[in-house]
């Protein structure tokens, strides 16, 4: 039923919805309307002949006869409900006669009762009776609740009829966006409707998702070329290499080449590994974050560099600093800016730990060559080196720093790059504190 009813057009489901909502309604609205029916006609009688029984009341004790006139019957009896008014007997139980007496109606053999007590001239007291027919009243509840019931129904396929032609008519412009967006030409976006509704704010989400789908594609495209461009490098080095290798019989040259062709190996091997570790940023894979000490990964890190590495040396303030993260990405991010101010500093880099109350921050500073102002904002781009100094005969993939500034972005913190106090190039990256903060 649930795959049935998903099935059916948005405009079959809002008309069957209102459709069966008006018919409960108004079936609700019947059924208290019948059940009000007979409490309705059975008062409406008792205030006829309680207007009828007052005068009625009023002659006999002036000792004047009755004048009463259809569809009211009059009756004055005596006490014990025998007839005094010369006509026959009344029909009542004893039972009944208390109860008029008594001044509650009675409801005998299809007809009503009311009666009162009054006293005649002669001192004697007489019960006067008010009664009237009730001819075709069960019929008359019975047909009206039909007929209530027939009316919900109807009612409820005018609103379902309605509802439909409102829904039609209201969907039109939709089904002409979506023509247009059918024909939509590539870099094209649609157009904005006059009025300021939801088909308009619709329209321009639309407008907003095809600007987000463009500069999707258009990364990627710049992605994959760029991609092809540094994988085509080192494979073409190690096959060069490897095809001198073969032809050439020296033991020592194949030896040497050899090493070359494992050092492009390698270098292929971390670009290989900076590509996934992207694409699955890019595809949203994102570990759960918990508390990472940051001032025991900066000396892990540290100790990691290799030999021959410029002099590191740790500053911090604090005996710990939790950052909200994950391991693995600290451990990413450490290493690949030790190995990017290793790359570039002359003798010395300083690593500096600064915690916060909402906020943990790792400092990275080297004796470098610096990097410019206007690279500034693009160093944490894929592929992109610095022509100058700094990325001269480096080796490096351009990768590292994208990686870096990726990682620490999906987990809501920051990577800022500035001149650092002995010149070269100073590195902050800011996680938010293991305590929730904001960065």
């Amino acid at each position: 039923m649930t795959s049935w009813w998903r099935g059916r057009t948005l405009q079959a489901r809002i008309t069957v919805l209102a459709a069966t909502i008006t018919l409960v309604c108004l079936l609700g609205l019947a059924a208290l309307a019948a059940s009000n029916l007979s409490p309705r006609l059975i008062g409406s009688v008792d205030r006829e002949l309680s207007a009828a029984l007052g005068p009625a009341g009023a002659e006999v004790s002036a000792g004047r006869p009755l004048s009463g006139s259809a569809p009211v019957t009059l009756r004055v009896l005596d006490i014990a409900g025998a007839p005094v008014d010369g006509g026959t007997p009344a029909g009542l139980a004893p039972a009944d006669v208390a109860a008029l007496k008594a001044g509650q109606p009675v409801q005998r053999d299809g007809a009503r009762y009311l009666g009162t007590v009054v006293s005649a001239p002669d001192g004697s007291q007489r019960l006067v009776v008010a009664g009237a027919g009730l001819v075709g009243f069960a019929a008359a509840v019975h047909y009206g609740g039909v007929w209530l019931v027939v009316v919900a129904t109807v009612g409820a396929l005018v609103a379902g009829f309605a509802t439909w032609l409102v829904v039609r008519l209201s969907l039109r412009p939709v089904a002409r966006m979506r023509g247009s967006v059918r024909s939509l030409p590539p870099g094209a976006r649609l157009a904005l409707p006059d009025s300021h509704d939801e088909l308009r704010a619709l329209a321009e989400e639309f407008n907003a998702l095809l600007e987000r789908q463009e500069q999707a594609s258009d990364r990627l495209r710049r992605f994959t070329g760029d991609a092809a461009h540094e994988l085509r490098s080192p494979v073409a080095s190690i096959r060069v290499q490897a095809e001198v290798a073969v032809t050439n019989p020296d033991p020592e040259l194949a030896q040497e080449t050899l090493s070359d062709i494992l050092t492009e190996a390698e270098r292929l091997s971390a670009l290989l590994d900076g590509l996934l570790s992207l694409a699955r940023s890019d595809a949203g894979e994102v570990p759960p974050a918990s508390p990472v000490e940051l001032v025991s990964e900066v000396r892990a890190a540290v100790a990691r560099l290799p030999a021959g590495a410029p002099e590191t040396r740790v500053s911090t303030a604090v005996a710990q600093a939790w950052a909200s993260a994950a391991h693995a990405e600290v451990e990413l991010v450490l290493d690949n800016l030790l190995r990017n101010a290793c790359r570039y500093a002359r003798g010395q880099i300083v690593v500096s730990v600064l915690a916060s109350r909402s906020s943990v921050r790792v400092v990275v500073d080297d004796d470098g060559p610096g990097i410019a102002p206007e690279h500034r904002e693009k160093v944490f781009d894929r592929f992109y080196r610095i022509a100058d100094d700094r990325a001269r005969s480096s080796g490096g993939t351009g990768l590292g720093l994208a990686m870096v500034a990726e990682t620490v972005r999906r987990r809501g913190g920051r990577v800022q790059v500035s001149e650092s106090p002995d010149g070269g190039a100073r590195f902050v990256v800011v996680w938010r504190s293991a305590a929730g903060g904001e960065a």
